[in-house]
């Protein structure tokens, strides 16, 4: 991190980040240690789900923490886009788990329904008690950071999914402990997995669209166009992509034909400064690469088939000569 002078107070902010996560982090080790020889001398299933739980937390963390200090390295000549998206990757792999580990309750819980066995309800409680105080600190320490990446939000989630395990893991103790209704423990498993399951197949979408190269959702693409299309001296816009390069940043190509006016073509750098500045503006879209053509010298045909257009300029071509 030496090498970052130029960047205190980002050095200072990530530095401050890191020891938080590193206490989380080991904090959660020691806990899953305890919650896993508790739940088999206890017998209990929901908490030896919560030490998995736990243990994934742990290694979310680790995971989150990895993404977002390889994020920072600025970019070189075999990432030239900089690895901003490490922390995307780590997103997916985060809400991956979570995803594994809801239905690997569900599966446990399913057997427990079929063959309940007796809990010893007072270590439960205790031990689960131990667990929500950490879990809570846990999620208290990432929650300020979760705001603003969608990595340190699926490591948070999983805090809170934890938290919400340990509530769960109190209630069906203390209902054993009063009623004897063992069967508490796999429902509480039950609600436990389906809140972890809809949490992480809501939030991992977002995800997925980035790496696949989707539409920043904020973004409407003929809104995008007519507005492009609107600038003076742009006749029309054509092979527009428009990709997030992370959670905060957009980025568009565009083939955009010049309009003559008075007979005259226009400055075509004038016309480019004048797009940028509008998609900056409206749009929140910083990097825009725009290639300039003329009337005369519009693209068609083959020089028409860009990545990703190839089957919609084949489908069109049936009706449409021009290939535009």
């Amino acid at each position: 991190m030496s090498g970052h002078h130029h960047h205190h107070h980002h050095v200072a902010e990530g530095g401050a980040g890191d020891r938080r996560v590193a206490w989380a982090v080991a904090v959660n080790v020691l806990l899953t240690v305890a919650q896993a020889v508790g739940g088999i001398l206890a017998g209990s299933l929901s908490l030896v789900a919560d030490a998995l739980h736990n243990l994934s937390d742990a290694a979310s963390l680790g995971i989150a923490f990895a993404a977002r200090r390889i994020a920072r390295r600025p970019s070189d000549d075999s990432m030239t886009f900089g690895y901003v998206r490490a922390e995307i990757v780590a997103a997916l792999i985060n809400y991956t788990t979570l995803i594994v580990i809801g239905l690997y309750l569900v599966y446990e819980a399913i057997i427990r329904f079929l063959d309940p066995e007796p809990v010893d309800g007072w270590l439960v409680v205790i031990i689960a008690g131990v667990a929500l105080v950490v879990d809570l600190a846990t999620a208290l320490l990432t929650f300020a950071l979760s705001k603003e990446s969608m990595n340190i939000r699926a490591a948070f989630l999983h805090n809170v999914a934890d938290a919400l395990g340990s509530i769960g893991v109190i209630a069906a103790g203390a209902l054993i402990l009063l009623f004897g209704w063992t069967i508490v423990d796999p429902i509480v498993t039950l609600l436990i997995a389906g809140y972890i399951l809809w949490m992480a197949f809501a939030e991992i979408g977002a995800a997925i669209r980035i790496l696949m190269l989707g539409t920043p959702p904020e973004i409407d693409v003929p809104d995008l166009v007519a507005a492009m299309s609107g600038v003076r001296g742009v006749k029309s816009v054509h092979h527009l992509h428009i990709w997030s390069i992370d959670e905060r940043h957009s980025a568009l190509e565009a083939h955009v034909v010049l309009r003559e006016e008075d007979g005259e073509e226009p400055d075509g750098e004038v016309v480019k400064q004048r797009i940028k500045a509008m998609v900056s503006a409206r749009f929140g879209v910083r990097h825009a690469m725009l290639e300039l053509e003329h009337t005369a010298t519009e693209c068609r045909g083959d020089s028409a088939q860009v990545v990703g257009h190839r089957m919609m300029e084949t489908a069109a071509a049936g009706h449409d000569h021009h290939g535009h």
